[in-house]
């Protein structure tokens, strides 16, 4: 791995006198995705240097020297931490939605929150490796402390975000076990579940956010990609239709009956305001009526990494086949 050499102080000195804007807000809620296109790879080299002490790693913003075996990674982004820890690899610093999810608390305990401009204390951390999104501040400052490597949310599916992973922290066979062995069960469990529910039931995903009560569409995370991908489930029409732009959809109590499908995944998060669940209107929902409404931590739903689907993967197998 190759950092720029300066002695700590001036170099402290330097990165904090560059910082600007206020501070970012790394707990905001998943926002809408954009369409996948093509995915960007590792070296040919890569293997054949798997014993060296780095490699070049081609990234979407061109090619970055990065260890061949990160110990010290930072994770600026919610959207990849859970691949990151899928793979073994050590996190000294993440996000602190990440480190507020129940389902990566135990792995991310000694881990810093940081942000994008947390500059001094990712300094601390002395990383080995930085991964954030593309939109992050302070690329250019953060290249000076360790390689660094950006990726656009939403560009690839999250199966191909998952392979493009293992590539950059040298464990693409592993990512690449995981996808195919992940298919395979997903598959085996949208059979199972249309077989005892039905072909043509449908399935809406909702969710409370600032008081606003959501549904999502397809590839939004909250269980989307499992329900309407290798599962086959349907959403209702008008679910279809409202999140086709942006995804997601925002409801009020009044139609929330045309929204609503023959089951819900309600992704339910105790800090917000749920109270819809307290009207009429929610209870003489036949979803309701019929105790096909599935509650699930929204704080442990939000994304589609390899961790957070393998629970909703467990999630949607004990509560549609009773498991």
């Amino acid at each position: 791995m190759k950092k720029l050499i300066v002695p700590a102080v001036l170099s402290l000195a330097l990165l904090l006198s560059a910082c600007g804007g206020k501070e970012k807000n790394a707990g905001a809620d998943a926002g809408p995705s954009a369409s996948s296109s093509a995915s960007p790879s590792a070296s040919p080299s890569a293997q054949a240097s798997a014993e060296a002490a780095t490699f070049t790693y081609q990234s979407e913003a061109g090619p970055v020297e990065v260890p061949t075996h990160p110990q010290r990674v930072v994770v600026l982004t919610r959207f990849l931490t859970g691949n990151v820890m899928a793979l073994g690899v050590p996190l000294v610093g993440a996000d602190e939605m990440s480190k507020e999810n129940p389902r990566f608390a135990d792995q991310l305990k000694d881990a810093a929150a940081v942000t994008d401009e947390s500059l001094e204390k990712i300094i601390e951390l002395n990383p080995d490796l930085i991964i954030g999104l593309s939109d992050i501040q302070n690329v250019d400052k953060l290249k000076q402390i360790a390689p660094t490597v950006t990726y656009t949310y939403g560009k690839v599916d999250y199966l191909k975000q998952q392979l493009e992973i293992g590539k950059l922290l040298n464990k693409e066979q592993e990512a690449q076990a995981w996808v195919d062995e992940f298919q395979a069960r997903a598959q085996k469990a949208g059979e199972e579940i249309k077989a005892k529910i039905g072909a043509d039931a449908t399935v809406s995903v909702m969710e409370t956010f600032n008081k606003q009560l959501y549904v999502y569409g397809e590839n939004f995370g909250r269980g989307t990609e499992l329900l309407y991908g290798p599962f086959g489930l349907s959403m209702p029409a008008k679910v279809k239709e409202a999140t086709r732009t942006d995804g997601y959809f925002a409801l009020s109590t009044e139609v929330l009956k045309d929204y609503a499908g023959d089951y819900i995944i309600f992704s339910k998060n105790a800090d917000e305001d749920s109270s819809f669940q307290s009207t009429q209107t929610f209870k003489s929902l036949p979803a309701v009526q019929n105790n096909r409404v599935f509650e699930a931590d929204a704080k442990s739903f939000y994304f589609n990494d390899p961790l957070s689907l393998e629970y909703q993967l467990t999630f949607f197998r004990q509560h549609f086949l009773g498991e």
